[in-house]
């Protein structure tokens, strides 16, 4: 499949050929899900807790005796039923990863590029690359493309005044082609390739 080559000036520069195999697949919501989910299971801290009966501190003195009270038997203040005292079956700190199959990755990438190129959001750009870092002037030009949610991959490397140009603009996001990941590119409302970024994860992929 062939598509123009744009440059930041909103200019046709030429055409490129996509593979099938990496922007014309299928679109597999099921294998999109699985592959969100597993990004963020992967990211969480993992990192909430509450106290079990071994760690709230306090006496370990049976409150009162066994028999001949009239109340019902308790062996610990610490206990759950107490005021300050243990949650029992609480969270703990865990690691929330699985596993997802290495194919099963490859193939929901291949998938979400698929899907942005048959939505008509995927742009490849000859370079990202400015003069200089200029916030104001990339936002100019961005606007002009009608580019206002945009994930833009580059090459190996990002340009150094490309990215500091548009960190600070919202909803603008770069990353080299390394960084191509489901989540961010379902997330942004348009895809925006350099000629760099199409030839590396053709090369990744196919």
């Amino acid at each position: 499949m062939k598509t123009n080559v744009i440059s930041l000036e909103n200019q046709t520069v030429g055409e490129i050929e996509l593979a099938e195999t990496v922007f014309g697949l299928p679109v597999r919501t099921d294998i999109l899900a699985r592959m969100v989910n597993w990004q963020l299971a992967k990211r969480r801290s993992g990192n909430h807790k509450t106290k079990g009966i071994k760690e709230i501190s306090g006496t370990t003195k049976k409150p009162f005796a066994q028999k001949g009270g009239g109340r019902a038997r308790q062996g610990s203040l610490r206990s759950p039923q107490f005021r300050g005292g243990a949650t029992i079956f609480g969270p703990v700190v865990r690691s929330h990863a699985h596993d997802l199959p290495k194919k099963v990755r490859k193939l929901a990438l291949k998938t979400a590029l698929s899907a942005k190129a048959g939505d008509g959001k995927l742009f490849v750009l000859d370079a990202a690359n400015v003069a200089t870092p200029k916030t104001r002037e990339l936002a100019a030009r961005l606007n002009a493309l009608g580019w206002s949610s945009v994930l833009v991959i580059d090459g190996a490397a990002v340009d150094d005044n490309f990215a500091l140009a548009s960190r600070n603009i919202p909803y603008v996001d770069v990353l080299p082609q390394a960084g191509a990941n489901v989540y961010d590119i379902l997330r942004h409302d348009t895809l925006v390739l350099t000629k760099d970024a199409v030839e590396a994860l053709e090369a990744r992929l196919k």
